[in-house]
């Protein structure tokens, strides 16, 4: 018998570029910011998300290396990677753990340090994602595949370029009002389609900067949870699946397998349909990433997504239907890639405990958090629950 589990604090660093912070440093900051909110004197175990240390920053074995630097003592502790899902498989992990007994009290942080690299050095290094022997050789990079795909759905469906700027839109005007976000500039009318091409459809503003950040969150049962936090939030439902690893090796490559069976799995724990959910943080890495996500996880029939977005992203704003990327998203927050799924815990934390300031979903009861990692060859789901 599994027991429910329960988040119970939090903790953040800004995104951006931390020129002055290291890696351990930066995991250190939202291990203790997370620690400070809760009073816990210690944890049984850490978990660090994590997707490209060994290639950016040097550095592997960040689960001994981060519970020695933080000063959290002779605590299991290791990495979960999963690409640009690390951070949410390492709060699956953590969930897991808790969940089954054999963990009391767990601490997640998420981290990435990117931009020590230049540019060339940090594509290079983030292509390890994709398949070395078939993609990765070839010169294929996440950009690019990304850009493949957006092309062949405009393709398909008919759809126009600017069909998709209401995503970036929205998640600039909710980044806005992030403190923690890289970029707080909102995007005026017609600016999208105006941008410079990176990887043609893909432009500027299209696609998520790489970015430097940690963020943390404690786990505990959640029959635990209300002696230490009067507001805890439940994870309700939790679930993973993957794909073909490869882009060509699929059925059909605009419908995201994984992320549709990680939602079913994740609603049926947690027993709710899509029309339960008062948000959704997905993994807005690449618009058509978003759309896929949006279609896959049932929230629009495929080739529809991108209507969501129409007048400037309204159905998905704070104040719409299905608001997405409440705090900025990947696009606006940043994307310090292994740490995103557990920003998206942070953020979809606050928002289920009333404290998300001027990014505040009225009446936020359920909320989804969804990582891919690669071009939807792993996804995980979470399904976060008010616990009052």
């Amino acid at each position: 018998m599994m027991r429910d589990v329960a988040i119970v604090g939090v903790g953040s660093t800004p995104v951006g570029e931390h020129w002055d912070r290291s890696l351990r440093m930066l995991a250190a900051d939202a291990i203790q910011d997370a620690l400070q909110n809760v009073n816990i004197a210690s944890v049984d175990a850490l978990y660090v998300g994590n997707a490209y240390g060994a290639s950016f920053s040097n550095q592997s074995q960040l689960g001994g290396l981060l519970a020695d630097y933080a000063g959290l003592g002779n605590i299991e502790a290791y990495t979960i990677e999963a690409a640009e899902a690390s951070g949410a498989a390492a709060l699956r992990a953590a969930y897991l753990a808790v969940a089954s007994g054999a963990v009391e009290t767990a601490l997640v942080v998420g981290v990435e340090k990117s931009t020590d690299s230049i540019a060339g050095a940090r594509v290079k290094a983030r292509s390890i994602s994709l398949d070395a022997d078939y993609e990765a050789i070839h010169g294929a990079t996440v950009t690019a595949m990304s850009a493949m795909l957006m092309r062949r759905y405009m393709y398909e469906y008919g759809v126009p370029l600017d069909a998709f700027e209401g995503f970036s839109m929205n998640a600039h005007r909710n980044g806005s009002t992030n403190a923690h976000a890289m970029f707080q500039n909102v995007l005026k009318p017609g600016a999208y389609v105006k941008a410079s091409m990176v990887s043609d459809p893909v432009n500027l503003f299209d696609g998520a900067a790489d970015a430097d950040g940690a963020a943390a969150v404690i786990l505990t049962s959640a029959e635990r949870a209300a002696d230490l936090n009067h507001s805890p939030v439940i994870i309700a439902g939790s679930g993973v699946a993957t794909d073909t690893f490869a882009l060509q090796d699929r059925e059909n490559m605009l419908y995201l397998k994984a992320a549709d069976m990680s939602a079913v799995r994740a609603y049926e724990r947690a027993n709710i349909t899509t029309a339960d959910v008062d948000f959704i943080e997905l993994h807005d890495a690449f618009s058509i990433l978003a759309v896929l996500s949006l279609e896959a996880s049932g929230f629009a029939l495929p080739g529809e997504g991108w209507k969501l977005a129409a007048n400037g992203g309204e159905a998905i704003a704070r104040q719409g239907s299905l608001p997405i990327s409440t705090f900025g998203g990947l696009k606006s927050r940043g994307n310090p890639v292994g740490a995103t799924g557990i920003y998206q815990a942070v953020e979809a934390f606050l928002q289920l405990t009333g404290q998300a300031g001027k990014n505040q979903v009225e009446n936020a009861k359920i909320g989804v958090i969804q990582s891919l990692g690669g071009i939807g060859t792993t996804a995980i789901t979470h399904v976060l629950r008010a616990s009052s």
